[in-house]
């Protein structure tokens, strides 16, 4: 039997280290518990016992494989359908009506991130409620991101199947609808395709990576919950992932935690926002400590109109860097796009300063007049395709993309984005092909080079989320003909 006993002084350092990597927080009284689960691992990794693993782990800075190995035993999955009634109930009635009736007359776009996902229940379940609200769904480009530090998690939540543990509190609410799922063998329940395509799936480590960006996708994001993750942080870690996470929402967006996570206060830019039975927090810039009562159209008007490309374009992995200004549309120099051609970056800076206001259009005839200024630089239709993803365009996306790297085929973040688009495709054959592009690019550079439009990624830290891309979607089925 494998012994699982490790000195004070070793699970002490190992305790800070996970915490460092994986913002796992394992205080005195969780020490013994965290030396049974190093117990259970350390086969895994070839040791022969609990202290010689932890031993081994505090040698050397763990890489994305140990960390996902560890993920693994560390990290308990403990979910199930529609969990937190007071949640999803002020989600359904309250905070995605005001959304939808905001965005119905413009562009009907909702971005979700579920973070830390685990099996993928939570994302479905949001998933079920945005086909009951969104009439005509096909019109509209929704997505929810569902991303996890535990890979076995993610190809569970991949494969969409459920037996009946995960209905458990949600029989009622969820069996009911049958439309959600199909039977299969075993007693089991598959999500329907049409619910499935609302959610994709990532790896990602919150106390670790880096986020918001579009390497991870993980930019001007509606909503985010992140529920029952924080409690598990130390405070430090916690206010570091906070800092993140209202980096990645849009104005006006919101942040979702479990009700025992309610001890973060409104502060930052975060107001506190109560609805039956639940605490939401939104970002405001300048939020006060005071606690309000859900807001009205009127006041969600700025989240309307609001949407930062340039957040991710530029300084994105940067958490302390100062909100980018934002140029009133009027106050935009009309004189300067019709003007004749110059230098490409002037108009590319023209479409970004759109794109903040929420004006893709106007931010789509920048690039046409960047494209047109200079019709051999590839950067214009990079900064096209990023806009036509958000516009749910991805076909001309998709060709946007493959201009630019025949302008250019070392151009790495054309490479990746496209890999991105196939991944949302369902195609992950032809993702797979161009993230190991990405990789075979990035071997000639040295790690410490900054990759162009990367936002600010070295190439071997970009290395590495690439390498974490390819991984979770090893095992996942591809519809690639």
């Amino acid at each position: 039997m494998m012994r699982s006993a490790v000195s004070r002084h070793t699970l002490s350092q190992l305790s800070d280290l996970l915490a460092a990597r994986m913002g796992l927080n394992f205080p005195l009284e969780r020490r013994d518990d965290l030396a049974r689960r190093i117990a259970a691992a350390a086969p895994v990794f070839g040791m022969p016992d609990a202290e010689s693993c932890a031993n081994w782990l505090l040698s050397s800075p763990p890489t994305r494989a140990q960390i996902e190995t560890l993920a693994s035993y560390l990290t308990i999955g403990e979910t199930y359908f529609f969990r937190d009634e007071y949640c999803f109930n002020a989600l359904e009635k309250h905070v995605l009506p005001e959304l939808i009736q905001m965005r119905m007359q413009k562009e009907r776009r909702l971005r979700i991130w579920s973070a830390a996902c685990c099996t993928g229940e939570e994302p479905y379940s949001i998933a079920m409620v945005l086909d009951r609200l969104i009439p005509r769904g096909s019109d509209w480009n929704a997505t929810i991101l569902a991303t996890d530090i535990n890979p076995d998690f993610l190809r569970k939540a991949s494969a969409g199947v459920y037996g009946e543990w995960s209905f458990r509190d949600a029989a009622a609410k969820v069996m009911a609808q049958e439309c959600y799922f199909k039977r299969v063998a075993g007693a089991k329940y598959e999500i329907q395709p049409r619910i499935r395509k609302y959610v994709s799936f990532s790896y990602l480590n919150l106390a670790d990576d880096i986020y918001p960006s579009i390497m991870s996708n993980t930019h001007a994001m509606d909503i985010i919950l992140c529920r029952n993750v924080m409690q598990y942080f130390t405070a430090e870690q916690a206010e570091k992932v906070c800092g993140k996470l209202r980096a990645s929402l849009v104005e006006g967006g919101w942040l979702i935690v479990a009700p025992a996570e309610t001890w973060m206060r409104p502060r930052y830019g975060w107001k506190m926002v109560q609805f039956p039975g639940a605490i939401f927090y939104r970002k405001c810039s300048g939020a006060g400590d005071a606690t309000s009562t859900p807001p009205t159209s009127e006041a969600c008007s700025a989240f309307e109109s609001f949407f930062s490309v340039s957040a991710f374009l530029e300084h994105a992995a940067d958490e302390s860097a100062p909100t980018l200004p934002t140029v009133p549309v009027a106050e935009v120099p009309e004189k300067a796009i019709s003007a004749e051609p110059q230098a490409t970056p002037a108009f590319c800076q023209l479409a970004r300063d759109y794109a903040n206001q929420g004006q893709l259009a106007e931010a789509v005839r920048c690039c046409e007049q960047a494209i047109a200024a200079d019709r051999i630089d590839p950067a214009p239709h990079y900064l096209l395709a990023v806009i036509q993803q958000e516009q749910g365009r991805y076909e001309p996306a998709e060709r946007s993309l493959k201009r630019a790297l025949y302008l250019d085929p070392t151009f790495v973040v054309a490479h990746l984005a496209l890999g991105n688009l196939h991944v949302l495709a369902g195609r992950k054959r032809e993702a797979k092909r161009y993230f190991t592009n990405v990789l075979d690019l990035l071997a000639s550079l040295s790690k410490e080079d900054i990759v162009p439009e990367s936002d600010g990624l070295s190439a071997g830290r970009l290395a590495e989320l690439v390498a974490a891309l390819l991984s979770s979607l090893e095992g996942v089925g591809t519809t690639d003909a």
